[in-house]
């Protein structure tokens, strides 16, 4: 362990989260690594679908109103992918931070980075104050985000497999996944209120920017709450005594780039199902139906209560028939859902519930297990860089993209089009978690 690994934190936050702790010190306490997961993902989650809704219902009408509503919604898609692709770029950046300051400090750093970008967004002024101006003020917020989301990451959920008793793998390792809907649940159910109980000028005016300052409030929670554990002495030691340490990103992808690029594919079906039924079918309604936002923002909110269920259901059934089974199954029940999913959606409000209910239970049962799905393949010492790596490239390459190229091929060639692009993320999954038990038959 070096001196900066070991090094006492110096700030006020890691302090009192040190004095919160102090009266369970030496205990390691799955149940307490679960409630930070959560609390964790929940918040930057909630982040995450406050800008995707603001991308569909608000920034085209007030940053790109010089063109139709369809272009100002593919370049609002645009800017939103900007985060995933810095995202890598920021754990490059805070694992350096981390090496060197520890993990609280890293943490620290990153959540107020991305608590200052969420909460900048909501004083951006419109494109009849400023021009062009705006959007490029919002993408340079966005890569703020995407930045801070890859210093993020702390571990927590490594430790948390890694403490989960043998027969219960698949029960800890959905516990992070759940972040996923119930961030999604308040971000939907805020917004929707919002837009019902104001007029459409006053939402595009000033309403729109109210969720953007609640994510700055639930970052400052969520940032103390992973402080209380990643700070403490017993966590500090339980990370240490795993080898759960931060190394130098370009070693970790000369010592296992092959397994980080089979687990950023592993789950590709999931995460093309992710926007394919809360990012992009907002879109559709929102562009192509008379439908108001409010309604179907309402109808995500319950299937994201189905997807509780499911993420649930998932940790149940992967610690009986085994995690990357129930990948490959329901990858390929996404496949054959990508056959029909696209008339459902066309069919009306019934169809659109289904839609959704259908969605968000096959999206649990694959999301839930998606996380980590190859990590054992990572040598330990690797595993806690590794890991992050691979969060990084996978929400790149599988939902980066996807709300901008789902509506453009649905745009231009129809619905069936983006069936056709959830049915190849459904491929690249089979397709990694074949090469993956090559990988481990040779080994």
């Amino acid at each position: 362990m070096t001196a900066a690994q070991s090094h006492a934190p110096t700030s006020s936050l890691e302090r009192d989260a040190r004095r919160t702790n102090e009266a369970h010190a030496g205990e390691v306490r799955p149940g307490d690594i679960a409630i930070g997961v959560i609390i964790g993902r929940t918040s930057e989650f909630f982040d995450f679908f406050v800008y995707a809704i603001a991308s569909v219902v608000v920034f085209p009408k007030l940053i790109f109103p010089y063109v139709d509503a369809l272009t100002g919604t593919l370049y609002s898609f645009a800017i939103f992918s900007l985060a995933f692709v810095a995202r890598p770029f920021g754990t490059v950046i805070f694992t350096a931070i981390d090496r060197v300051a520890g993990r609280g400090m890293k943490l620290t750093i990153a959540l107020f980075l991305l608590g200052t970008s969420t909460v900048a967004i909501a004083f951006i002024p419109s494109y009849q104050d400023i021009g062009i101006a705006s959007a490029y003020f919002l993408g340079i917020l966005r890569i703020g985000q995407g930045l801070a989301l890859g210093g993020s990451w702390d571990g927590l959920a490594s430790l948390l497999a890694l403490n989960a008793p043998q027969k219960r793998r698949g029960y800890y390792a959905m516990i992070p996944q759940l972040g996923a809907p119930l961030g999604l649940m308040v971000a939907s159910t805020l917004f929707a209120y919002i837009i019902a109980n104001l007029s459409a000028e006053d939402f595009l005016s000033w309403g729109w920017r109210y969720p953007f300052f609640v994510a700055f409030a639930i970052n400052v929670v969520a940032l103390f709450a992973r402080l209380r554990i990643v700070v403490t002495p017993e966590y500090t030691k339980a990370f240490e005594t795993q080898e759960l340490q931060p190394q130098p990103v370009m070693d970790t992808w000369r010592q296992g780039g092959w397994n980080i690029v089979v687990g950023a594919f592993a789950p590709l079906a999931s995460f093309a199902l992710f926007h394919m039924v809360t990012v992009f079918p907002l879109s559709w309604v929102f562009l192509f139906t008379q439908e108001g936002p409010a309604r179907f923002l309402m109808i995500e909110a319950v299937g994201a209560a189905f997807g509780v269920a499911a993420i649930v259901a998932s940790g149940w059934l992967a610690d009986r028939i085994g995690r990357r089974t129930l990948l490959a199954a329901t990858a390929a029940a996404i496949a054959a859902f990508s056959g029909f999913a696209p008339q459902l959606l066309a069919a009306g409000e019934i169809g659109e519930v289904v839609f959704m209910i259908s969605g968000f239970l096959l999206l649990g049962l694959s999301f839930g297990q998606a996380s980590g799905a190859v990590a054992s393949n990572f040598q330990m010492n690797y595993r806690y860089t590794s890991s992050a790596i691979t969060s990084d490239l996978a929400w790149l390459f599988g939902a980066g993209f996807a709300p901008w190229v789902a509506l453009v091929l649905s745009s231009r060639f129809g619905l069936g089009f983006a069936g056709a692009y959830l049915l190849s993320g459904a491929i690249g999954t089979l397709v990694a978690l074949f090469v993956n038990r090559q990988m481990v038959q040779d080994r």
